[in-house]
């Protein structure tokens, strides 16, 4: 079955992400010869970049709260620049109030400046319920802060209210929790998550190698991931309270892929520091400790240095369309495949190649997708 029309997608939390999301589309647009470059699938069941409309997007800055999206995407903190503001089209979609909640972290708000509009969190849902409700959007997609626990859940369950499918990107476990996948299969919806891996990101690679040492016989006796960055969302993770699902979902990434699971104390990946001067650039230093043949030991280091923001938009790009499809499919619940392959946590680990092919059967209408994780 062909995809048909526009997929409808409503954004919560402008940041970054988003920007590089919509800035890339727009590259594309403009660069259609760069088709090959950066881009997983070109088309899922005929549905292509270009057919995504961001039909609202909802924040808690003030400099962003009332403005087109296509404007507030340029609005600080934000950093990505990779298509002039000028040379952005006009979107008719603006930014509403979303609630604040905990999404503020102490090290942020200086940076984000909340607006202060007096309304209360019951008003917000409502006047969320109706944007989305108003605007058609088919697919939310959250991108708050790490550590965005309450925030996360009241745009869940936003998302059960309007009849929307809903991509989690970040490592808040909704799509993960049994309780929460239950409430989406209830409802019919589909639900992708949670904490969207990098196109060629630190965890992909970590898992890739610490795969490959376990495939080819050797043991594994200990390994670190350490990341730094300059953008908000390393400054907002300084915050060490907000880290414990971020270090949660990074580590149970890893350890899914290893022969033998490691001790808690012989394994450590999350994120490590915030250096300014480095922007959107993510640098990753990881190690690998272990033994081969006869005993003898080995060990690997390795240092990643990508941009933050073109890692996460080369994955939700694909994420968005495949919640469409799952609508289409009248697919309720988790979106297995989709979520072992595109995100850290899901409520079943994979290993990438199969979740990789387990999507694209889907997409062909060969394969299942929602609905509660079968034992593993």
């Amino acid at each position: 079955m062909a995809g048909s029309g526009r997929i409808r997608v409503g954004l919560v939390g402008l940041g970054n992400c988003f920007s590089g999301l919509i800035q890339g589309i727009e590259y594309y647009r403009q660069n259609p010869s760069q088709k090959a470059t950066g881009i997983i699938h070109e088309s899922l069941r005929g549905y292509t970049m270009h057919d995504i409309d961001f039909v609202c997007g909802f924040d808690v800055g003030a400099n962003k709260v009332g403005k087109p999206i296509s404007e507030a995407i340029y609005e600080e903190p934000n950093m990505v620049d990779w298509i002039p503001r000028g040379s952005m089209p006009a979107t008719g979609a603006v930014v509403r109030e979303g609630p604040a909640l905990d999404g503020v972290g102490v090290w942020v708000k200086d940076r984000i400046r909340p607006i202060r509009s007096g309304k209360t969190d019951e008003e917000l849902r409502a006047e969320a319920g109706r944007a989305l409700s108003d605007s058609g959007a088919e697919v939310v997609v959250s991108y708050l802060p790490v550590g965005s626990e309450k925030a996360t859940r009241f745009w869940a369950g936003a998302c059960l209210d309007a009849g929307a499918a809903f991509v989690n990107c970040i490592p808040s476990f909704i799509a993960s929790d049994e309780k929460w996948a239950a409430k989406f299969a209830e409802k019919g919806l589909p639900v992708i998550g949670d904490d969207i891996k990098g196109q060629v990101g630190a965890t992909i690679v970590h898992r890739t190698l610490a795969r490959l040492c376990s495939e080819r016989g050797t043991r594994i006796e200990r390994t670190y991931q350490l990341n730094v960055g300059g953008n908000t969302d390393f400054l907002n993770m300084k915050e060490q309270e907000r880290l414990v699902s971020k270090r949660i979902s990074k580590t149970e990434s890893v350890q899914s892929q290893l022969g033998e699971r490691l001790g808690d104390d012989q394994i450590h990946v999350g994120p490590s520091d915030y250096v300014p001067f480095l922007g959107n650039k993510k640098l990753m230093f990881m190690r690998i400790e272990g033994r081969q043949w006869a005993n003898i030991p080995y060990n690997m280091d390795v240092r990643l240095e990508v941009d933050d923001k073109a890692n996460s938009a080369g994955i939700v790009v694909d994420a968005i369309r495949l919640a469409r499809i799952a609508l289409d499919d009248g697919l309720g619940g988790p979106v297995l495949p989709a979520s072992a392959y595109l995100m850290k946590h899901p409520m079943r680990q994979m290993p990438d190649h199969e979740a990789k092919r387990a999507c694209e059967e889907m997409v062909r209408g060969s394969g299942g997708g929602g609905g509660p994780a079968p034992p593993a």
